[in-house]
């Protein structure tokens, strides 16, 4: 064989072979639900460019604790990924948060954040006086949005109830999750059923009260969960349950539409393979899944090159004897000027840490704020620990332990009609059969939209197989 001609990795005569490109949570949810759809017999390969499956979850020993460098929790008022959890065993090991809450930071105090609001839009002004002055604008009496259409959260909230409620709530809110501007965030990806409440009312006040959640004297299901022992036992008890073939270090370069198939190019470029598959889920960052459906549909590369990203950095510090409030954490506006957006008491946050020693996390970067990321450890620890300080309005003892990790480009951000657009994608791609794109990239962030888009491309992809022989 010439040393340019790639080694072929073809399937078992009568096998289904699924390869699945990415081996994030999305990737690894959707070999779990194709080992479940196809049977035991369907080869499914997981390629991974990394040394490492989980892409933004990573749990570490820091301070003699399992703590997250990336994604913290999961979002456990939707159902996927806590049924995820049950379904690969760590049903047990699910905790959830303590009742401490978090505070706005405004003016060097922590503020307590209003109730009866959603990401930071209230339901009645009058229940954010106190932070922001809140006044609803008068309407037309037509609904906010047409069926379908979109608009930037900056554009609706400044519009409706003004800057201060934007600038001191709403987008503190958003930066925590999205890292993002919210003049350039979509309100139908990044706050879907407000979207379709919004059809319905010419107040915004009114589309919030009808999806808030309603006042109870019942106890709440917590919103967030946890694994006791870190998230990446998630990542590895996935993977070992779906039983796939785990390739990790190899880049997938090129994609092919076969007469029989799919076709990729993939490893290092002195020496690649070329692999032979019936179906391909795509399920990386949307630059890479551009590049890689270029050749295959321009319409739907186009929609996913699109997609801008933000970065942010992350610095944990664990304390031996530090005075921190009983709260769960803070998030402050971009007007205060601070690179410090959030902070986590994690040991405040989640009990099942302990309190031996105190862990915080905190979160620097905005969309935008790149060179952020270009400063040594040295300067964002010392910059993180500083500006924490006045943020607590107090001299911070050293750490007895730090680190910081970079994300870069880890943060999708929703420009308006990014909803239709990634539909248009995918009705485009449905003319190419067995191939789907998933992810964070198309699906929203966090752990648990990830794995539902995970899951219901791997649906559609064994249905299709299924159909097709």
């Amino acid at each position: 064989m010439s040393p340019m001609t790639p080694a072929r990795v073809t399937g078992t005569p009568g096998r289904t072979r699924v390869l699945i490109v990415g081996g994030g949570i999305t990737g690894l949810a959707a070999a779990h639900r194709l080992r479940d759809l196809l049977g035991p017999d369907a080869e499914i390969i997981v390629a991974e460019q990394a040394m490492r499956l989980g892409g933004k979850i990573h749990t570490v020993d820091f301070a003699g604790r399992p703590v997250e460098t990336g994604a913290e929790s999961l979002l456990a008022a939707r159902p996927e990924a806590i049924a995820l959890a049950e379904a690969v065993g760590l049903g047990d090991a699910l905790v959830y948060p303590s009742d401490a809450k978090p505070a706005l930071s405004i003016g060097g105090e922590l503020l307590d954040f209003p109730a009866g609001h959603m990401m930071g839009i209230p339901g009645d002004p009058a229940d954010v006086a106190a932070i922001a002055n809140a006044k609803e604008r008068p309407d037309n009496g037509l609904p906010i949005l047409e069926a379908g259409g979109d608009i930037s959260v900056g554009a609706l909230v400044r519009s409706r109830l003004g800057d201060e409620v934007l600038d001191r709530l709403v987008a503190p809110m958003l930066g925590g999750v999205y890292a993002g501007d919210v003049d350039r965030l979509s309100v139908r990806a990044v706050m879907p059923q407000l979207a379709a409440a919004l059809e319905r009312h010419a107040r915004l006040t009114d589309a919030v009260n009808e999806i808030k959640r309603p006042a109870s004297e019942a106890p709440r299901t917590p919103v967030f969960a946890t694994v006791d022992g870190g998230l990446e036992r998630l990542v590895t008890a996935t993977s070992a349950t779906a039983r796939a073939e785990v390739r990790l270090g190899m880049t997938v370069r090129e994609l092919r539409q076969t007469p029989y198939g799919w076709e990729v190019i993939a490893g290092p470029v002195p020496d690649p393979i070329k692999i032979t598959a019936d179906a391909v889920i795509l399920a990386v960052p949307a630059s890479p899944a551009a590049v890689l459906l270029r050749a295959v549909e321009p319409q739907a590369a186009a929609a996913l090159s699109g997609v801008a990203y933000a970065s942010v950095a992350l610095a944990a510090f664990a304390f031996d004897k530090v005075d921190l409030p009983e709260r769960s954490g803070f998030l402050t506006p971009a007007s205060e000027g601070k690179t410090v957006k959030a902070a986590t008491f994690a040991s405040k946050k989640w009990p099942h840490l302990g309190r031996r020693r105190q862990i915080v996390r905190v979160s620097m970067g905005r969309l935008g704020e790149e060179a952020l990321l270009q400063y040594d450890d040295a300067t964002l620890a010392k910059t993180a620990l500083r500006e924490l300080g006045e943020h607590l309005g107090q001299r911070l003892p050293e750490p007895v332990e730090q680190r910081i990790d970079r994300w870069g480009g880890a943060l999708p951000q929703y420009a308006p009609g990014h909803v239709a657009r990634v539909a248009a994608a995918r009705e485009a791609l449905a003319a190419h059969p067995n191939i789907a794109i998933a992810g964070a990239a198309v699906d929203g962030v966090g752990i648990a939209a990830c794995i539902a888009s995970g899951q219901k491309a791997a649906t559609t992809i064994a249905e299709q197989l299924t159909h097709s022989h």
